[in-house]
């Protein structure tokens, strides 16, 4: 059973996570908590991964990870695979900076992902820079759907709209043209649909 402290540094964990889109060490949960030893810190590090509620991993500085109880029989969550544009189309990254333990919200991790949106393009669709969206795996989209699309290596999150000849993705942002994709054979390769946003996660206080 956990104790006060305990808890107090798991709920610590998930909120510096969720804030910084990766975990704190162990000297920043020393320094949090007025606990000058690491050994102090490893202690309730050690009560939480017995109880479950902790994943370590020694080989790194940042690697904590807290586990949902869904999660908990598959791993960490929904990963963080980088950032992208909301605004011009930016270079897709593919480094994970940590975890998202949403399965409750958003159904089974393993078909999901998460990025970090840089850009204002979709403002007036509740998408703001800094937000968090969660994408469903897919290579498919509806007419409407906000899609994260990637052009050559270049990803961007737009509402997905085909027509016959094209396809356009349009931004939430009356200040952005939609960015117009053909759909001749020469072009195929250079857009696709890498999923679906599902939910927009974001903290109040940045």
């Amino acid at each position: 059973m956990l104790n006060d402290r305990a808890r107090q540094m798991l709920a610590h964990i998930q909120k510096f996570t969720v804030e910084h889109g990766y975990p704190p060490t162990i000297r920043e949960l020393g320094k949090a908590f007025g606990i000058t030893s690491t050994n102090g810190v490893r202690y309730y590090l050690n009560l939480l991964e017995r109880a479950g509620h902790l994943k370590r991993s020694g080989r790194i500085s940042r690697g904590l990870g807290t586990v949902g109880v869904a999660a908990r029989r598959r791993g960490f969550g929904i990963p963080i695979l980088g950032r992208v544009a909301a605004g011009v189309p930016a270079l897709a990254e593919e480094s994970i900076e940590g975890h998202l333990e949403t399965d409750a919200l958003f159904g089974d991790p393993e078909a999901l992902f998460a990025l970090r949106v840089r850009g204002d393009s979709m403002i007036d669709a509740g998408i703001l820079e800094g937000d968090y969206v969660v994408v469903r795996k897919q290579e498919r989209a509806s007419a409407g759907d906000i899609v994260v699309g990637l052009l050559d290596d270049e990803a961007t999150v737009k509402y997905y709209r085909p027509s016959g000849t094209h396809l356009e993705l349009v931004a939430a942002n009356p200040r952005y043209q939609p960015i117009v994709v053909g759909r001749s054979p020469e072009l195929d390769a250079t857009f696709r649909i890498l999923g679906v946003v599902i939910g927009v996660l974001r903290t109040l206080r940045r």
